[in-house]
C-alpha cells in the first residue's frame, strides 16, 4: 500500500492502459478519479470495483480545456488534491501525409498534446510536493521501422515527449516529477482496432518474448513512476516494450 492516501487522476480510465492503472494504483493503496469520454457503464463498474469512498467518476472531453478545468475541480473538490496525473486518453488513426485531413489532424493534436498539456496546467496547482505526473508516449518514436499511416500519431507522441523534457524543469522547481512512459504494441482496444492476424504476428516475432505487452504491464511501469521510490527519476521517457526497440 506505498500510495495509501495519494490521489490519482487518470484521463481514458474506462478501458485499456488507463484502466489497467487505475487498478493497480488502488490496489497500491491510491485513491482513483475515473476519467471517461462516452463509456459510463465501464467507469462507474471500475469505481464500484475500486470502492465508491476512493474512487470517483468523471465525464469530460480532454481535448477540451473548459472541461479539463471542471474535471479537475470535481477531483479536487472529492479528495483535495491531486498527487499522480496520468493523461491515457488518447486516439491512434491511421493516415499517411496524403490522406491526412485537416480535421484529423485538429483533432488527434487536440486529445493526444493539448489534453495533457492543459490538464497538467490546470492539475499543478493542486499538486503537492512529491506528486508525479506521467504522460503517455510510444516506443514507435524510437524504433527504426515504422509505416507510414502512423505520422499523425507520431507527431503527436513527439511532442510528448518534448513536454516531459521541459515540465520536468518548470514544475521541478515545485517537487514535482514529469516523465512518460513509452509502450511497445499492447493489447489494447485502441491498438488493436486496427490491427489483422497477419500484422499481430508479424509484430509479436519483432519481440525477443514472442509476444505484444499487456495493459497490466505497463500498468505495473507506471505505478513505479507514481512512489516516492522514483522521486529522484524526472524528465525521462522510459520505454515499456519488453526488449522489441
Amino acid at each position: 500500500m506505498s500510495l495509501a492516501g495519494k490521489v490519482a487522476l487518470i484521463t481514458g480510465a474506462s478501458k485499456g492502459i488507463g484502466k489497467a492503472t487505475a487498478l493497480r494504483l488502488a490496489r497500491d493503496g491510491a485513491s482513483i478519479v475515473v476519467n471517461y469520454a462516452s463509456d459510463a457503464k465501464s467507469a462507474d463498474t471500475l469505481v464500484h470495483s475500486i470502492g465508491i469512498h476512493r474512487a470517483l467518476a468523471v465525464k469530460a472531453d480532454v481535448s477540451k480545456v473548459a472541461e479539463i478545468e471542471k474535471m479537475v475541480k470535481q477531483a479536487v473538490d472529492k479528495f483535495g488534491k491531486i498527487d499522480i496525473l496520468v493523461p491515457c486518453a488518447g486516439m491512434l488513426p491511421m493516415s499517411p501525409l496524403e490522406s491526412t485531413t485537416e480535421e484529423l489532424f485538429d483533432n488527434i493534436f487536440a486529445l493526444n498534446v493539448k489534453g495533457p498539456y492543459f490538464l497538467v496546467q490546470k492539475a499543478a496547482p493542486h499538486m503537492p510536493p512529491s506528486s508525479h505526473v506521467i504522460l503517455i508516449s510510444t516506443t514507435l518514436t524510437a524504433a527504426s521501422t515504422v509505416m507510414p499511416p502512423y505520422l499523425p500519431y507520431l507527431a503527436t507522441k513527439g511532442a510528448i515527449e518534448q513536454m516531459v523534457r521541459v515540465m520536468a524543469k518548470d514544475l521541478g522547481r515545485k517537487g514535482i516529477c514529469v516523465n512518460a512512459i513509452s509502450p511497445g504494441p499492447t493489447s489494447t482496444e485502441l491498438f488493436m482496432r486496427n490491427q489483422t492476424e497477419q500484422t499481430l504476428k508479424a509484430l509479436s516475432g519483432m519481440n525477443p518474448n514472442g509476444r505484444i505487452g499487456q495493459p497490466e504491464e505497463i500498468a505495473d511501469s507506471i505505478a513505479l513512476l507514481s512512489g516516492h521510490d522514483s522521486r529522484w527519476v524526472t524528465g525521462q521517457t522510459l520505454r515499456v516494450n519488453g526488449g522489441m526497440a
